[in-house]
């Protein structure tokens, strides 16, 4: 959400950096229905001025026993109430007109947000590992013969159709161990707060995130009216909807390891074999509410926390900056890691960690009261994967797979699989 009185003051340098995503100016739109509600609200409270005057007046003819002057006046002011009613109404929609032409915008890019038109503009800024040369022709995770029997995409299409998969035994473990690792890593070593949450929210709480309006076919909405969450960005940052909190309460981090549920509207035919690109998936999600001042360098932290975890599971990735033209809805800038899948013999997305500075908050109305006093301010939000559960699986997989169809499994997941090590190629786990 955008600030009116900013794009008032400034409505050049706002339409600059809209221009910057390839948008053409904004402002003029923007400020001739602000201009008209402004002038609707003031012609509103004139009236009802107006209205008060003549009640006054009503009163002073009935008591002086002016009778056809008091019907006279009592007439007037119901036209005036009539009048002052058809103002507000106005007034109410040219609002509520604003509202949704706002909701409708992007957040501004980052000045370091790097320019370009589509993710071939994508800037990369690290890497981490080398992909391992293999003497054989690598597999994708769907068809190694130690996966085979633990993902079974055929029942998963009887069940429920495309885009879904059903995981058991081994395979199974080895996706709970990797939530439970990541989870267990980012409480007790990035000083994260584990949260529970639920998975079906509000409109309002979509709205509060950025989901809706523009990308509601993006999402299921159940026919009480309560969405699936496509991530829990949407519920972990919007625990601080509508709240003013203490300064002294933030930075707020939060963790949470979800089913997420996305329709996926605007990929068709994109990854559609094995769980790479999934209508149901998990994820573990990281949410954090901060001063204003430390939004930026919160960024570069949840960024390592993410990278951290891949580089303990021994996966090369690499890290790019998107361009203004491949950075999401709400973001001001976007950092995406992107793990090696020898299968596809690519980098693919695994986390995408953002920075929203305000424009999340002011859809929320959530805010912090200075430590100094003053005027309550908005927070900023970011969040981050922390990881993407399934992508990550298939990242373990392709990455440990050997010849003869066995899978080598990270030394850093045998905690959390009893100490087994490998996923040999009848899918048996040992």
């Amino acid at each position: 959400m955008h600030d009116i009185r900013a794009i008032r003051e400034n409505p050049a340098a706002w339409d600059a950096a809209l221009s910057r995503r390839g948008m053409e100016p904004q402002s003029p739109v923007v400020l001739k229905i602000d201009e008209d509600r402004r002038a609707a609200i003031h012609a509103a409270e004139t009236a009802q001025a107006d209205q008060n005057r003549v009640s006054k007046d009503v009163g002073k003819a009935k008591a002086s026993g002016d009778e056809a002057e008091f019907e006279r006046l009592r007439a007037l002011v119901g036209e005036k109430k009539a009048e002052v009613a058809a103002m507000q109404a106005r007034a109410k929609a040219l609002d509520a007109q604003l509202n949704d032409v706002l909701m409708g915008i992007p957040n501004l890019p980052y000045n370091d947000t790097p320019e370009g038109a589509d993710e071939a503009d994508n800037v990369e800024i690290s890497r981490w590992g080398t992909p391992e040369p293999l003497d054989f022709a690598p597999l994708e995770h769907y068809d190694l013969p130690g996966v085979k029997p633990g993902m079974d995409f055929e029942t998963a299409a009887k069940l429920s159709g495309a885009r879904f998969v059903v995981l058991s035994g081994a395979v199974a473990r080895l996706h709970r161990a990797l939530a439970q690792f990541m989870l267990d890593t980012h409480t007790e070593e990035n000083g994260l707060t584990e949260t529970w949450t639920p998975v079906l929210v509000k409109t309002d709480m979509m709205l509060g995130t950025g989901q809706l309006p523009k990308f509601g076919e993006d999402s299921y909405q159940t026919r009480e009216g309560w969405w699936l969450v496509p991530t829990a960005e949407v519920t972990l940052t919007n625990i601080v909807n509508g709240l003013t909190v203490d300064e002294s309460t933030l930075p707020r981090r939060y963790v949470a390891h979800t089913q997420c549920f996305r329709s996926e509207a605007g990929s068709a035919g994109r990854d559609t074999a094995g769980m790479l690109r999934q209508h149901q998936f998990e994820k573990v999600e990281m949410v954090s509410v901060t001063h204003p001042d430390a939004s930026r360098a919160e960024l570069d932290r949840m960024t390592s926390c993410a990278q951290g975890i891949l580089e303990k599971l021994g996966l090369p990735y690499r890290t790019v900056v998107l361009c203004t033209g491949d950075t999401g809805f709400g973001a001001r800038r976007t950092h995406d890691i992107e793990v090696w899948l020898p299968g596809q013999n690519a980098y693919r997305e695994i986390s995408s960690v953002s920075v929203c500075g305000e424009f999340q908050a002011r859809r929320m109305n959530a805010r912090f009261k200075p430590e100094g006093g003053g005027k309550p301010e908005y927070v900023h939000t970011l969040n981050g994967s922390g990881l993407a559960v399934g992508r990550c699986l298939i990242a373990v997989l392709e990455n440990g797979q050997q010849a003869d169809g066995s899978v080598v499994l990270p030394k850093a997941l045998r905690p959390w699989l009893g100490g087994k090590s490998t996923l040999t190629a009848d899918g048996a786990l040992v």
